[in-house]
């Protein structure tokens, strides 16, 4: 009979199970009150018989507080599959299974928003709000759930009722992490965009490691999403945990504790400056880096379309070519060579670029952005003798004075400009040792900040 039970409820019918019960009135007792690894109604439940479940409960209630072998209830499996209408008539048998917690230490709650059940999480919230407050065995909540696996439907459920009870919104991990701290660590964009719109949330939460939201952006691996991360955030009003003057004693990191205060009032300036350099330089080194490849691939004067090794009688020839050759490596080898060479090192040089700023590495020193510019330059100053080399090699002889003479004023006009450059980085270089040995006095700051540029104290370090 037992096995007829459980093909019944593998069918969802329930006509069968009226017969069974009419056959064996007290077959449902006996599976109470034995050791199977799952009910009848765990089965029922799991599928969606609506009709099955219904019939269950109305003869033996008791079922719904039965726990499989993995300490999962009815309720557990209903949420998980994400049957709605099955989970209504489970809670009102037994509301109090809502706070059951399985084998992984999670409650009904917890499976459907890791799973981004929404319409399951709105009809447990609906039925029991207290049940967004209970927490898994990691401390986190179903918020922190939803928001881990990218379930943007559940986190608008689960956040919009945090919003309205309290501080539930910025609780912690056992790691410290909020729900915005995730979001920020997968990089969700639509999930940050939707956290940080909520009233109370608190974007500058520190975790157990001393880190705001931002601050754990920018110690992530760099993404394309990042630009747009960063000013969702900081429109929120999101800082660096160093901006704060509010860093817990127990929980900052040492270094925090003995940070040189005097850097403080320039410490968000500092951050936006790197930021826009990185971003300048990631767009620039991207538009080298394609010229030059394109420019590798079909150099001036194009390739040749066809073999010519064997004249028509069978000879070789004087001047022999092969099919895909640079036409300019046989016709103008020396401008070849300069000009292969001047293109390679643009596109290493502006590929050196983007590897440094999407490597993840925590080089926020200004002194290593200044390294990159450098290399930048050598990238722009290479393009530009590829430029020239260029036309040299597509001009006629006709037009070879005017054109040297053109080239010569445009070089020593460009070297004029990187001398300048130079010039002016070596004296602000120069000032920064004067004044960080003391040799010389600071310069008066006011009140209000100063300019980025003339910041000449912050440039170097």
């Amino acid at each position: 009979m037992e096995k007829k039970l459980s093909e019944a409820a593998l069918q969802g019918d329930a006509t069968a199970l009226q017969q069974i019960l009419t056959q064996d009135p007290l077959i449902l007792d006996r599976i109470i009150v034995s050791c199977l690894s799952e009910t009848p109604l765990h089965t029922a439940a799991a599928l969606g018989h609506l009709p099955f479940v219904n019939l269950l409960l109305s003869r033996a209630p008791a079922l719904a507080a039965e726990l499989d072998s993995r300490g999962c209830s009815p309720l557990h499996l209903a949420a998980a599959k994400g049957h709605a209408d099955v989970v209504r008539e489970l809670l009102s048998a037994t509301a109090d299974s809502g706070f059951v917690r399985n084998a992984d230490g999670r409650n009904p709650l917890h499976v459907a928003a890791a799973k981004g059940r929404a319409a399951v999480l709105a009809e447990m919230v609906r039925v029991n709000p207290e049940w967004i407050q209970a927490l898994t065995d990691r401390d986190e909540t179903g918020l922190h759930l939803c928001v881990k696996w990218n379930r943007t439907d559940a986190v608008r459920v689960l956040g919009e009722e945090m919003s309205r009870n309290g501080d539930i919104l910025n609780w912690k991990d056992c790691e410290g992490n909020t729900a915005l701290h995730i979001a920020i660590t997968h990089k969700h964009l639509q999930i940050i965009e939707y956290l940080v719109s909520l009233n109370g949330l608190q974007v500058n939460a520190l975790n157990k490691s001393g880190l705001t939201a931002l601050d754990v952006l920018g110690q992530s691996p760099r993404g394309l999403r990042d630009m747009e991360i960063e000013h969702l955030l900081r429109k929120a009003g999101a800082s660096n945990a160093r901006d704060l003057h509010l860093i817990s004693n127990d929980w900052a990191p040492a270094r925090m504790k003995n940070t040189n205060t005097r850097a403080l009032p320039t410490t968000k300036k500092s951050a936006d400056w790197l930021g826009r350099k990185r971003s300048s330089l990631m767009v620039v080194a991207s538009l080298i880096a394609t010229v030059a490849f394109q420019a590798g691939l079909t150099p001036p004067g194009g390739v040749w379309q066809d073999d010519y090794v064997i004249d028509e009688d069978g000879n070789a020839v004087a001047d022999p070519h092969s099919v895909g050759h640079a036409v300019m490596a046989y016709k103008q080898p020396k401008e070849y060579g300069i000009f292969m060479i001047c293109n390679t090192v643009a596109f290493l040089s502006s590929l050196s670029i983007i590897l440094i700023l999407v490597s993840g590495l925590p080089l926020t020193k200004r002194r290593w952005m200044w390294v990159q510019m450098v290399i930048m330059w050598i990238a722009i100053t290479a393009l530009e003798a590829t430029y020239f080399i260029t036309l040299t090699g597509m001009s006629p002889d006709g037009v070879g004075s005017m054109l040297r003479e053109v080239t010569e004023k445009s070089v020593l006009a460009w070297m004029t400009v990187m001398a300048v450059v130079f010039m002016g980085n070596v004296v602000r270089l120069n000032l920064w040792v004067l004044r960080k040995y003391g040799w010389i006095k600071e310069k008066k700051r006011r009140s209000e900040g100063v300019d980025d540029d003339d910041d000449q104290e912050d440039v170097f370090d």
